[in-house]
């Protein structure tokens, strides 16, 4: 048995001066007689069961402050070991909000879908750092790496297509990606990049930044969103929202690219079944365990203690007020 706060143990040495003022309180209250001869007060049984019972009071007394002061220094046991792991994942998820991500060929749209899947794929994740990056013509990073994942998830619902002027700069985001994640301790990096297009703004080319990508270790897995030929896209006009088909442009040369250059893979999602499945292939795939330690499982013992003390002071309380009771 270890204790968590053994300096409280120390306490116990006040029981030293409580019993030397017990005794002292004992012997000054102590009457005395003088008489040529006690003779003639022995009577055979006089004496009681209740003069030998009379201490016991304060011995239970006693033993309940020690054992308050063990429940104080938090007794617990370490007989349990077990093994444990952890995965030493740093994730960056860098999702494309371009107003391309509103188009309805996964439900409600491609955005909501993905914003969707990788909260699901964040809740299965609790030990990993993840971050955050959007992007559309420009890039920003929504939430740094974090095991906060309820800020994380909170910082996901206000995602929007519109918070960043329209177009498609894969490379600006691949990179600011990078730039978040290349400086962390893990043994494992990955990006998640998720698109609907190709490449039209931003003044890193998304090779490049895959190179880069490359450079620090990082893996990165890459997602085309969007079904074969057209998708209904809604349009906004004088009459109200509109639906009319557009073309689904997805470079998805350059997007095999870049998971080819940096070990990842590539994908595609048409629709949220498969983007579902996809985040389901990234999650096994990326679950190797990279240190393994033995170490003591530590189990609280002072309820039982506690119930001890709890014992005492009842049965010292029901001595003094039946048979040790006391008549003024």
């Amino acid at each position: 048995m270890i204790f968590a706060n053994p300096t409280y143990l120390y306490l116990l040495l006040l029981l030293i001066p409580l019993i030397g003022w017990y005794i002292w309180k004992l012997r000054k209250s102590q009457a005395s007689l003088q008489v040529s001869s006690s003779q003639a007060f022995d009577v055979p049984g006089a004496s009681s069961y209740k003069v030998y019972l009379r201490h016991l009071p304060f011995v239970l007394r006693m033993a309940a402050i020690a054992f308050l002061i063990i429940v104080l220094a938090r007794p617990q046991s370490t007989d349990n070991w077990q093994n444990s792991s952890t995965e030493g994942i740093d994730i960056m998820m860098t999702i494309d909000v371009s107003t391309s991500m509103l188009a309805e060929d996964l439900k409600p749209n491609r955005l909501e879908a993905a914003k969707d899947v990788a909260a699901s794929f964040i809740n299965g994740r609790p030990n990993d750092n993840i971050g955050l990056v959007v992007f559309a013509s420009e890039s920003f990073t929504q939430c740094p790496l974090t095991t906060d994942h309820t800020v994380l998830l909170n910082l996901f619902k206000d995602i929007q297509s519109g918070i960043i002027e329209d177009g498609t700069a894969i490379g600006l985001g691949l990179a600011n990606a990078v730039s978040r994640i290349k400086d962390s301790q893990a043994k494992s990096k990955v990006i998640i990049l998720l698109t609907d297009g190709s490449n039209n703004a931003g003044e890193i080319a998304p090779v490049t930044a895959a190179e880069i990508a490359k450079t620090f270790g990082i893996r990165v897995y890459t997602i085309g969103v969007g079904t074969e030929g057209e998708a209904p896209y809604p349009f906004q006009t004088a009459f109200g929202v509109q639906y009319q088909n557009v073309r689904v442009d997805i470079d998805e040369q350059t997007l095999k690219q870049i998971a080819t250059t940096t070990g990842g893979q590539y994908f595609r999602a048409t629709d949220n079944s498969s983007l579902k499945e996809i985040y389901s292939e990234i999650d096994q795939m990326e679950k190797t365990k990279i240190q393994v330690q033995e170490f003591s499982k530590k189990q609280e013992e002072y309820k039982n203690w506690a119930l001890i003390v709890l014992a005492l002071l009842l049965l010292e309380v029901l001595l003094r007020r039946t048979i040790l009771r006391n008549i003024p």
